[in-house]
């Protein structure tokens, strides 16, 4: 069976869409963090013990807060329907009803452990989305066992889905333990690699299907990883830092921990060090006239702006909206990154069509 072609312009929308969904919730999720909003809503899944609506005698963070909540259910929708069209674009009928089943019964297992867990005085949304996490992975490991046709974008909208039920899953911990923040921290990276799994399946929608090859040297793949790694330490750190710093989520929720002026040092060096690789595999990009030029220079700008934003915020005494801005771009440049290591490969030539020959001369080579 030949693979299916490059998806259709709906599927492509909301896969962008989806992708604009996870960077804009970073984006009002910093908001809930840096206004001291993080506690605007007391409870989980309701803003209330009450009311699962924000009360008027929570004022503006109540309205910060759930707005952020009522945001995740948007990603949660285009989640899921960039996982039915996937779906229908390898054919894969059988293999959309089946996860339709698995989601109902994710959904009935989920109430009834959020009955259980009430009765035993447990956090019931928690047992609920567990469950609810359980029958996705289910869902994923049965359909993939069948589908032979573009399984990475079908595994990658999968990865998306499962991941926003466990934002959900983790959203509610987060509340549960006063804002922790190592459980914040964590939100974070979560909701980062979502981004980055987002944009690897626009990168690998709009490429030919099939095998991959190297669209670059040895050496230079090598460096990429390398970059990565230091982007990836570099986010680590700030989000260390960030987590020691004055903006905890709510004016009552005091952090003790590592000092965070020196944290914010050590998060600067692998910083330099990233800003410095991909000055290199810009250049040699530019030489070699690689595929991964173009990403590798946006990467680059995007990176000298954190830079910039990181300088000014550490003497301002971390302004809340320069803060914000450094959380969003931190994404954007994990999204870039992704891009520019996928690049390293392309799709395969494709194989040679067999030479069909007709008449006396096929019958020729027949006899021989």
């Amino acid at each position: 069976m030949s693979s299916p072609s490059r998806p259709g312009r709906w599927l492509l929308l909301l896969a962008w869409l989806s992708f604009a969904a996870e960077v804009v919730i970073i984006g009002t999720g910093g908001a809930v963090r840096l206004t001291g909003s993080g506690l605007g809503c007391s409870e989980w899944p309701l803003c209330t013990p009450e009311s699962l609506f924000p009360t008027e005698e929570l004022g503006i963070h109540g309205v910060i807060e759930f707005g952020n909540r009522t945001l995740t259910g948007v990603v949660g929708v285009l989640a899921l329907a960039v996982l039915a069209l996937t779906l229908l674009h390898v054919g894969a009928r059988r293999e959309l009803r089946r996860t339709a089943w698995f989601a109902a019964g994710g959904i009935a297992g989920g109430a009834v452990a959020y009955l259980i867990a009430d009765a035993l005085g447990a956090p019931g949304f928690v047992a609920f989305a567990a469950v609810a996490l359980l029958s996705v992975i289910a869902a994923a490991v049965a359909a993939l066992r069948t589908i032979v046709d573009r399984r990475d974008l079908v595994l990658l909208a999968f990865v998306v889905v499962g991941g926003v039920v466990a934002q959900a899953l983790v959203g509610g911990i987060t509340v549960l333990t006063g804002l922790n923040p190592f459980i914040v921290g964590f939100h974070y990276v979560s909701s980062v690699v979502l981004v980055m799994v987002t944009s690897a399946y626009l990168v690998r929608a709009y490429e030919r299907p099939g095998p991959r090859e190297w669209a670059v040297p040895a050496w230079f793949a090598t460096l990429t990883y390398a970059t990565a790694a230091a982007l990836a330490l570099t986010l680590a750190f700030g989000v260390l830092t960030t987590a020691n710093g004055p903006h905890s989520g709510d004016a009552d929720v005091i952090r003790t921990g590592f000092d965070a002026s020196v944290l914010a040092h050590v998060h600067a060096i692998p910083g330099y060090v990233l800003a410095a690789l991909l000055a290199v595999l810009v250049g040699a990009g530019a030489i070699l006239r690689l595929p991964t030029l173009r990403w590798s220079l946006a990467l680059l700008v995007t990176v000298v702006v954190q830079v910039a934003v990181g300088v000014y915020q550490a003497r301002e005494a971390l302004p809340p909206l320069a803060v914000g801005i450094h959380m969003v771009l931190a994404a954007l440049t994990a999204a870039a990154m992704t891009v520019v290591v996928l690049r390293l490969k392309r799709p395969g030539s494709p194989a040679p069509e067999p030479e069909v020959r007709s008449g006396l001369g096929a019958t020729a080579v027949a006899a021989g």
